[in-house]
């Protein structure tokens, strides 16, 4: 694509602003800084990307990964912060789902270990682990405020704080897992995934990049069922005080 056409892309962005201006949404601003930071960033992470395949040193490749990982905790942080220790729980939670992934790719050779590889399925699965995260704990603070009531019988007819909160966490997880496991259920029907299109339109081979979009649906599926239940149950024990008694808090 030259640049040419990458500037008339922006019609995309005219569109929006439009109709947004017309029906007075008063999301002009939003529109406008969410287009220019993303020019920005993807622009800044294109080279930097370009630097680290050139280099093809594991010292950049693990600091790029360590970059990806410190924002999506950052982002995730923000949404759980009545959760004591949050931050270290996220960052165990996404490093390890890493960990087993790319263990896993590279361990059982199903991937090279390069820069062209690593990175670009490492930043799916921790965005997607970010997104799912975030999802948990949404529902998760939603569905405890629900039941609060609930949960404080439990304990007081002697019940664990485990006990007390398992069905609001088992929904939780359940409720961060399913769009993942619909939006495949329609994969290749309903929707051409973004991997699989963008190799197509590179010119690869249809059948291989059915492949890799493959290799990437299971990742992210690993990665909604690891992020879940693993925050879910770091997370869980800082609701409750030394006392046992569910802490109570506003959203």
């Amino acid at each position: 694509m030259s640049y040419t056409a990458l500037a008339l892309t922006l019609i995309f962005v005219l569109i929006p602003l439009l109709l947004s201006k017309t029906l007075r949404l008063g999301l002009e601003k939003d529109t406008i800084v969410a287009t220019v930071r993303s020019i920005i960033q993807l622009l800044a992470v294109g080279y930097l990307l370009q630097f680290v395949f050139d280099s093809e040193h594991g010292i950049y490749i693990v600091l790029m990964i360590l970059l990806m990982i410190g924002a999506a905790v950052e982002n995730v942080r923000k949404k759980g912060l009545f959760i004591k220790g949050i931050t270290w729980k996220v960052a165990v939670t996404i490093v390890c789902i890493e960990l087993l992934t790319q263990g896993i790719l590279l361990g059982l050779g199903i991937t090279p270990p390069t820069a062209q590889y690593i990175i670009p399925l490492s930043g799916m699965v921790i965005g997607n682990a970010m997104v799912l995260s975030i999802l948990f704990l949404n529902r998760f603070i939603s569905e405890v405020e629900a039941h609060e009531d609930e949960a404080e019988l439990i304990l007081s007819l002697g019940g664990t704080p485990k006990q007390a909160i398992h069905s609001q966490l088992i929904s939780s997880i359940k409720a961060s897992m399913i769009p993942t496991i619909e939006s495949q259920k329609t994969m290749g029907l309903v929707q051409l995934p973004g991997m699989m299109s963008g190799q197509i339109i590179a010119g690869a081979d249809p059948l291989k990049a059915v492949m890799f979009q493959l290799l990437v649906l299971f990742l992210l599926l690993t990665a909604a069922a690891v992020s879940g239940i693993m925050l879910g149950f770091l997370s869980y024990p800082s609701l409750f005080n030394d006392r046992l008694q569910l802490i109570r808090f506003k959203q």
